[in-house]
């Protein structure tokens, strides 16, 4: 509702007080210094910082990061900076050479996950009795499975169709819908009743060569789904069959070929790769100057989810980079941490193993986290991360913290806003959830930063606050499509897909917020203390991270 939105809406300072009292600091009238008078002079201030903010160096980093994803293809054959690729090793060594350079102590922290990706392009098509080829996407989705089935299609029972106005179908649930079932035969399955692993293993036991699961067909569920094939026990697998997902009408024209006598005989090929066991990487680059028991983690994630990756997040990546270059000659009064984390996509994978991996004491001296995750989105909105606000897909409050957490995190979160409002820019608050914020947050580390949001999700009150356009990659609202960012079979998040406007005024926004908390003063407190008030929040991590639409763009389970 528009009402609703506009209300998470700080109160709008004015701006003639903010410049008095030195809130904001924004740049003087007059043109920008030359690239030569920003490197050469000291930017220990928002009034000298931001105007060293600009578009050239910010655009280099991210032709640099789009050359990298170029010069190294992943399995699938499109350029990629995905997690556990060389070209996210590539971009570890490009932002660790950046910081050596600009004078920093950089550190290398690896850490273990398990890397799957597809190889190749998966296929499906049909050759009788309609012949005629899906296309990803928009016709169907593959699961994460192996195998090539070459047969007819053969419904399994528990099919409910017409569908009910809820969800009723069972469909491939128990070992009795397979019963009569022709081994070698591709199954047709209905969504609903348990989890899409339960059916393809139920599948499987029964012969099937693969299996085809379409929406069930209830308000809410006639699209193109997707979905994580988890067993009984909700525990992932990788079945040995090829697994499509794929839209209720592409389901029941499918059943009603058969029922008409003329089974559809399908060609479906699915090649994945799992690696439990693959290296990955953070970057970690400290000032060499600033109070050790007051640290300010300033942070991005460097990995993509599927190909370059540029918009998320080489954007907020060159944000932070760019940031600390032109912060080189600062001394601040806290220690600056920049932190380039990988596995963001993937669950937070870098960002939870580095906190996590804390001691007590090393926890106990963050004394901030700020967060660029996406700054440079075409179709924009403007976010500043609150720990009390909804978050970008589910635009519900899925997480809530104490006092102790959410209190300070307004700090810097109203610097944004601050800058924001000096500028003319409207903002919303979105929730830390789904980014590495959320990481220091459940720790009980205050944090706050800033995002402008993706190319799938923006609703019409947005539009209102914003300009631009509503909905999903197609500019239609109501469906979840992912855009470029979330889809592994569109490869175009490209240089192309970033708008270098926006980034200039949102990395100068999230800059705003760094200088100023590079030389903010936090409350002294003991290390024990933070330390026990912060690991009691450790245990609210993985409940929270778990229902995070972005973490992992983990997809329904049934």
């Amino acid at each position: 509702m528009p009402g609703r939105l506009r209300s998470r809406l700080a109160k709008w300072c004015l701006v003639p007080l903010c410049l008095a009292v030195g809130l904001v600091g924004p740049a003087a009238a007059g043109a920008d210094p030359s690239p030569a008078a920003c490197d050469a002079r000291n930017n220990n201030s928002a009034d000298k910082l931001l105007p060293c903010i600009q578009t050239n160096d910010l655009w280099n980093h991210m032709k640099a990061f789009q050359a990298i994803a170029d010069a190294n293809p992943g399995l699938d054959g499109h350029p990629s900076r995905n997690s556990g690729e060389p070209g996210y090793w590539q971009s570890v060594q490009y932002v660790a050479q950046k910081m050596k350079a600009a004078g920093y102590d950089v550190t290398i922290q690896p850490y273990k996950f398990t890397y799957t990706s597809f190889v190749g392009t998966p296929t499906w098509s049909e050759t009788s009795p309609t012949a005629r080829d899906l296309t990803l996407v928009s016709d169907w989705n593959p699961g994460t499975s192996n195998g090539t089935a070459n047969a007819d299609v053969q419904p399994a029972g528990g099919i409910v169709i017409p569908p009910t106005e809820t969800s009723s179908s069972t469909s491939g649930c128990t070992s009795g819908d397979f019963s009569g079932f022709t081994q070698g035969a591709i199954a047709l399955i209905q969504r609903g009743g348990c989890n899409f692993g339960v059916k393809v293993l139920n599948a499987q036991a029964a012969g099937a060569s693969g299996v085809v699961i379409f929406n069930e067909g209830n308000p809410g569920r006639t699209a193109v789904t997707n979905g994580s094939l988890l067993d009984g026990d909700n525990n992932p697998f990788v079945p040995t069959i090829p697994v499509a997902f794929t839209s209720f009408d592409t389901g029941k024209s499918l059943y009603d070929e058969y029922h008409a006598g003329t089974p559809p005989h399908m060609n479906l090929s699915i090649n994945v790769v799992i690696d439990p066991n693959r290296d990955d990487w953070n970057v970690i680059a400290e000032s060499k100057k600033g109070d050790p028991n007051h640290v300010v983690v300033v942070d991005a994630h460097l990995d993509a989810i599927y190909g370059a990756g540029m918009l998320d997040n080489a954007s907020g990546s060159a944000t932070i980079l760019n940031l600390a270059e032109k912060m080189r000659k600062v001394n601040p009064k806290n220690k600056l941490r920049f932190i380039w984390f990988g596995g963001e996509e993937l669950g937070l994978l870098g960002s939870d193993y580095y906190v996590s991996h804390l001691s007590p004491a090393e926890l106990g001296h963050i004394s901030y986290d700020l967060d660029a995750d996406v700054t440079a989105t075409r179709n924009y909105l403007i976010g500043v991360l609150d720990p009390a606000g909804p978050d970008l897909f589910g635009r519900t409050v899925t997480a809530t913290f104490p006092d102790n957490v959410y209190e300070p995190s307004k700090i810097a979160r109203d610097m944004g806003v601050d800058y924001l409002n000096s500028i003319g820019k409207n903002h919303e608050f979105l929730s830390p959830v789904g980014t590495d914020a959320f990481s220091f947050n459940a720790a009980g580390v205050p944090a706050s930063g800033v995002l402008t949001g993706q190319d799938c999700c923006k609703l019409p009150e947005e539009v209102d606050l914003f300009g631009g356009t509503v909905g999903n990659y197609e500019g239609n609202i109501g469906t979840f499509d992912g855009g470029c960012v979330d889809n592994p079979f569109r490869w175009c998040d490209n240089l192309s897909n970033n708008d270098p406007e926006v980034m200039t005024f949102m990395s100068r926004t999230f800059d705003n917020m760094a200088i100023r908390m590079a030389f903010n003063k936090f409350p002294d407190q003991s290390t024990a203390q933070a330390a026990r008030a912060r690991a009691a929040q450790r245990s609210r991590s993985t409940a929270a991270l778990r229902g995070s639409p972005k973490v992992g763009r983990r997809f329904p389970a049934q």
